[in-house]
């Protein structure tokens, strides 16, 4: 049947099974069967017209769509973690997950402290009512030490961050952490193989999306400055949502008795929502007026100063001022109007699917104009609960649509009052309340004049607000970093992947790629002292350390390495030693064509010119300043 489907339904014996199979679906209760796009050409017309029109407001392919969506970007995500976050946040790292849970914990006994104090002052006991409830309910569980358990949840959820949120992590769990690489790479790693299944599979299951919403969380609560980002809370949300979207064991693409809740396809709509709906009215209540309808002017520059451009990024700066402003109107459409077409109910099918892909092709323009690391595909996976079965049939095989067609008959010809089912009925409706719950206080920043562009209002962050480029620069500034043996010169230029510094370095396309470096450094110039993470990597550049030397250009990210070094991937050959560093400013603009040929006849991609200093103000700093600043940070 599966090599000859046609073949099969036209001999006797084939139409005799295809007759009994949907005689079967019918009957109250009975599991579905997957058939071919063929059964409906022998069926009485009755039913095969009733076929025909299954899949609208069916979400059974939506469903697979959007888990293989979400598992490009989920593998993406770790894949950039377990390349990178050894020498950002490992054990030798920039700003080591160590120090985060060092003062994590250094909280968490304060506040345990108190709590006991105020117990003692006012003769409450030696238990907090939070440690009784979980004891009391986990010594009902056999084989399970109740006051053991209760004891370590309440130590992690009293273990804070700096926003006084528990640090939910995996690395808890590691006895040494002056050890974390390994517990690092094998988050990462995890974290990969599970996206790559639901990438491949399109299906997933309750436990495999809390294991990608824990390693998502366990990286992002001690990722410092490196996972401070929007797009990590969001990615974090998403999996949260995606929990309730999957059956409980089940890894069957279309799994029986278990459809696509439409709670919680609305909650993820309502996730989308929020984002766009934020990233529109922070640009009006901005104090950057190039947004306002009677300049429009933003996308004059944004192109030539977002962090990371592409190739393409010079040819959108270059188009005529006119589709500029023709821009920023799009963008306040896309980001302010158009997302009501997601939430607001009973409109037509054809507007929602208008609202779904609208999202759609804004993100694919952006993706186009710059390296925005994955947050744009990001924001596009949600847009794909707007789409349903009967639009997304004709991108999936006939086994497979047909499948979930006659899924989508059964579950409304073959509903049974079970226990399951009622189960399966509650959960939704329980998330729902959660999330009308959670979303409360991020209504009201919403609608605040004071809105936060990215934050939590929960201490586990599952309901978040967002936002984005609420205000954009009208010049480029570069940190350029330089590094000498002696003071008086000559100063050393590092570079880093896809970050300006050469000016005749042309830009690369990674998304959904991210070098968070890179961007970090463009965050960077935005402060008027170096943050605490820059004085670290300083050093480690000073001493040319192996692990951070591997996040610049491999070509020449690092300008005291000899060729001989470069081929054998930093050996102990050198062309001199820095001693001494410094960190300059730049105002960087995209170079006219024909303009500015150097003699050999290379034409530039950047002019640049020297604006100041950045670190430190007057003078250079050695390596035995900036391990005393390191030291004074770390103690802070």
């Amino acid at each position: 049947f599966m090599s000859s489907p046609k073949n099969f339904a036209r001999c006797p014996f084939g139409r005799a099974c295809i007759m009994h199979s949907f005689s079967v679906l019918q009957a109250p209760g009975r599991v579905n069967v997957a058939l071919d796009s063929t059964v409906g050409s022998i069926l009485s017309p009755e039913s095969a017209g009733t076929l025909a029109t299954l899949g609208l407001d069916s979400y059974w392919l939506t469903r697979i769509a959007f888990l293989r969506a979400l598992g490009l970007v989920c593998c993406t995500a770790f894949l950039v973690a377990y390349r990178q976050n050894k020498a950002l946040i490992g054990d030798n790292g920039i700003s080591p997950a160590q120090v985060c849970l060092d003062q994590a914990e250094k909280r968490g006994d304060r506040i345990r402290r108190r709590n006991r104090d105020w117990r003692g002052e006012f003769g409450k006991g030696d238990d907090s009512r939070f440690v009784s409830i979980i004891r009391k309910f986990l010594c009902l569980i056999p084989f399970v030490d109740g006051a053991k358990v209760a004891d370590a949840i309440y130590v992690w959820w009293t273990n804070r961050d700096g926003m006084d949120r528990p640090v939910t992590t995996i690395l808890w769990l590691a006895k040494d952490r002056s050890q974390l690489n390994g517990w690092l790479d094998r988050i990462a790693l995890s974290g990969l193989l599970m996206s790559l299944f639901l990438l491949i599979q399109g299906s997933g299951n309750v436990p495999l999306l809390c294991g990608l919403w824990l390693c998502q969380h366990s990286l992002m609560s001690v990722g410092g400055p490196f996972y401070g980002y929007g797009w990590e809370p969001q990615l974090a949300e998403l999996l949260f949502h995606s929990i309730f979207l999957v059956p409980l064991f089940s890894l069957n693409r279309i799994p029986a008795h278990f459809p696509t809740p439409k709670i919680v396809v609305w909650a993820i709509r309502w996730y989308l929502f929020r984002i766009m709906i934020g990233a529109g009215l922070i640009k009006f209540r901005s104090s950057d007026k190039k947004w306002e309808l009677k300049n429009l002017t933003t996308m004059n520059f944004f192109y030539e100063t977002q962090p990371v451009p592409n190739v393409f990024t010079k040819t959108f700066h270059r188009m005529p001022e006119t589709w500029h402003k023709f821009e920023v109107l799009v963008n306040h459409f896309v980001e302010v109007v158009a997302p009501w077409l997601l939430i607001f109910p009973l409109l037509p099918r054809s507007w929602r699917i208008f609202g779904g892909l609208n999202q759609i092709v804004f993100q694919s323009v952006l993706i186009m104009s710059g390296n925005l690391s994955f947050l744009n595909w990001l924001t596009m996976v949600p847009s794909i609960m707007c789409l349903d079965d009967a639009f997304l049939a004709k991108f999936f095989g006939s086994f497979l649509a047909t499948s979930a067609s006659i899924a989508a008959y059964t579950e409304q010809t073959a509903r049974r009052f079970t226990a399951a089912g009622m189960f399966r009925q509650v959960i939704p409706i329980m998330f729902g309340g959660l999330v009308a719950k959670l979303s409360i206080p991020v209504v009201k920043n919403l609608c605040s004049k004071n809105q936060i562009m990215n934050g939590s209002f929960d201490p586990l962050r599952l309901i978040n607000t967002y936002g984005a480029f609420g205000s954009v620069s009208e010049e480029r500034i570069e940190l350029i970093i330089e590094s000498a043996e002696s003071i008086h010169g000559p100063w050393k230029e590092y570079n880093f992947n896809v970050k300006p510094g050469n000016v005749f370095k042309r830009p690369k396309w990674i998304t959904p790629y991210h070098h968070r470096l890179d961007w970090q450094m463009w965050i960077s110039q935005f402060c008027r002292q170096p943050p605490p993470w820059m004085y670290n990597f300083l050093l480690k550049l000073l001493v040319r350390d192996q692990g951070v030397m591997r996040l610049l250009d491999k070509q020449n990210g690092d300008p005291w390495a000899s060729n001989i070094e470069k081929e054998s991937d930093l050996s102990t050959t050198h062309c001199g030693h820095p001693k001494y560093i410094r960190v300059e400013r730049y105002r960087y603009k995209f170079n006219e064509s024909g303009a500015n040929i150097s003699e050999d006849g290379k034409e530039p991609y950047w002019v640049r010119e020297r604006v100041g200093r950045y670190f430190p103000m007057q003078g250079v700093v050695g390596v035995d300043d900036l391990r005393a600043i390191v030291a004074q940070t770390i103690a802070v």
